[in-house]
């Protein structure tokens, strides 16, 4: 298993993943105004729903299953 997919997978990845969603999110409502703004905010989504809801949307290109719970039990 990639150490990048595991890292994702594990709580301090969904960690990451919440905190990055959040950082872009704010970026993109607060910092950056306009069309630029709202598309960094809608794209500060993905790892925001992704940390929230355990699941990794990059596993897939490294062939591991999207689910956490998964990829935590392939050894």
């Amino acid at each position: 298993m990639n150490p990048f997919v595991k890292f994702m997978a594990s709580p301090a990845g969904r960690i990451t993943r919440v905190a990055a969603g959040i950082i872009l999110i704010a970026l993109g409502l607060f910092a950056i105004h306009g069309v630029g703004g709202i598309i960094l905010a809608i794209v500060g989504l993905v790892p925001l729903v992704a940390g929230l809801f355990d699941f990794c949307v990059f596993a897939p290109l490294f062939g591991a299953p999207m689910s956490g719970p998964k990829i935590r039990a392939v050894k």
